[in-house]
């Protein structure tokens, strides 16, 4: 598929909903830099990404894209695009250095304007109010170990309640809760480095009770967007019909999925069966009322989908890469692979059937208390050069996303597997590119490259398919 299949580009833009959403999606860690400017703290990333070997390339993100001093070239990259909205993170040490108490007026100001910019623009703001970079004061406080920072994300998303509230259309409360939660707290291939495997747990729980504070204090300020949560979902099956094989399946479904899903969506933390209750002891008995707070009702629920995962019983490195390969061998359990599909540069299977998949089990777990979906990322990373000098031809990201929102659409519309899922939009994973966390600025999920040299900006291939796509979109609807 190219940006001249302008028949697929037809086809798929008459399958979109009036009122869907078409987004692009980025995090402020990864494309802000100017670590140090404007009274910003540090964040425990920063900690992390300072000790040797904890970033594949030796990679800093001090400059990153420099998006806090580009940010009207970027806007205006998006405003060419003709994206219906932004999906942003704001930087919670960059608001508010210590995790609590002083807020930092020039940070505060930073995202007025952004925020300002966008609408004039014509571009929704959807903010996340947490993307992973924790303050580094609460962060040597325990971070999400500690119950105490859920009151903290409670008090910072307050202020920026306050001070934004009337202007953004859509809040998300926390980014992958389960990605912290594993990655950081778990394994230790993510800031802040613990490697606690199972015992992980409490870290997830406090996120948690830190979305529901979110909420009630995002509701107590007068919000006038939508409010919601997104997390990273897989469909996790066994690599056999063994017993080990099926119960480890159980296990990883239940960490990865079910305790976040099950606990803001139905008001309880799943019950593991008996052989793996041991594994979860640390989630433990939670305080009264805890589920009450993290189960209040939401506007939308955000799905972060990227692959699939089969799950086979013994220790082992992961077969498929996940930025912890190593640590892996430390859990019952290892991943498999998927022969049947490519991968991508990342070596994670391209698989958008399985999103048909997910959505389907997420319409036959929660049923009516899901609310209305949007997929808040979706996009891939490929090998791409580090320099350009024209349009990068990535027909491979140009046929992944196509594929991924053709089979969403699939998969919601009329007679569809997951027909009873009111999907709502579709972020793509990520407008530019970017300091991919613990793999540095080795992969490149972006619409427009970067020249992390020069910080040039160039817009990919993609770029300019989901441009048609946009304005066949918008043809289709004044038909």
């Amino acid at each position: 598929m190219t940006v001249q299949d302008t028949g697929s580009v037809e086809d798929l833009a008459a399958r979109l909903r009036p009122g869907f959403t078409l987004g692009v999606a980025t995090a402020a860690f990864q494309i802000e830099g100017s670590l140090t400017a404007d009274g910003r703290g540090p964040a425990g990333w920063d900690a992390f990404a300072e000790k040797p070997g904890t970033i594949v390339d030796g990679g800093s993100p001090a400059i990153a894209c420099d998006h806090y001093n580009r940010a009207d070239e970027d806007i205006a990259l998006m405003q060419e695009l003709g994206v219906d909205s932004y999906r942003f993170s704001l930087s919670w040490p960059r608001i508010q250095p210590e995790g609590k108490g002083a807020v930092n007026p020039r940070g505060l100001e930073f995202y007025d304007r952004l925020i300002d910019k966008l609408l004039a623009a014509g571009i929704s703001p959807m903010v996340t109010v947490y993307h992973w970079d924790t303050p580094l004061p609460l962060e040597h406080a325990g971070g999400w170990l500690n119950r105490e920072t859920a009151h903290r994300f409670a008090e910072y998303s307050a202020i920026v309640a306050e001070r934004y509230g009337d202007r953004v259309d859509s809040w998300v409360t926390v980014n992958e809760p389960v990605s912290v939660t594993l990655q950081g707290y778990a394994l230790g291939a993510h800031s802040p480095g613990n490697q606690l495997l199972f015992d992980c747990l409490p870290a997830a729980h406090h996120q948690l009770l830190g979305h529901g504070l979110a909420v009630q204090a995002l509701r107590a300020a007068g919000v006038s967007g939508q409010i919601g949560i997104s997390n990273m979902h897989s469909p996790v099956r066994p690599a056999s019909n063994k017993l080990s094989d099926r119960l480890m399946s159980d296990a990883l479904d239940m960490i990865l999925n079910r305790i976040y899903a099950d606990a803001i969506l139905l008001g309880e933390y799943p019950k593991p069966p008996l052989a793996l209750s041991p594994l979860f002891r640390s989630l433990g008995p939670v305080q009264d009322d805890d589920l009450k707070t993290i189960s209040q009702p939401l506007d939308f629920y955000g799905l972060n989908y990227y692959y699939p995962l089969k799950v086979a019983s013994g220790s082992g490195p992961a077969e498929i890469p996940t930025g912890a390969a190593q640590e892996m061998v430390n859990v019952p359990f290892h991943l498999a692979v998927y022969d049947e599909y490519e991968t991508t540069g990342f070596g994670w299977p391209e698989a958008p059937d399985q999103l048909t998949t997910l959505l389907q089990e997420m319409q036959q777990r929660y049923g009516e208390a899901l609310p209305p979906i949007y997929i808040t990322e979706g996009g891939a990373s490929f090998p791409e050069p580090d320099h350009v000098t024209s349009p990068l031809q990535d027909t491979n990201r140009i046929t992944y996303l196509a594929e991924h929102l053709g089979h969403a659409l699939t998969a919601t519309g009329p007679g569809g597997d997951a027909e009873g899922i009111d999907l709502r939009g579709y972020y793509v994973w990520t407008l530019m590119d970017n300091f991919e966390w613990a793999a540095g600025y080795s992969q490149r999920f972006g619409l427009v490259h970067v020249d992390f040299d020069t910080l040039e900006r160039t817009p990919k291939e993609s770029f300019y398919w989901l441009r048609s796509l946009e304005r066949a979109r918008r043809r289709e609807q004044q038909l």
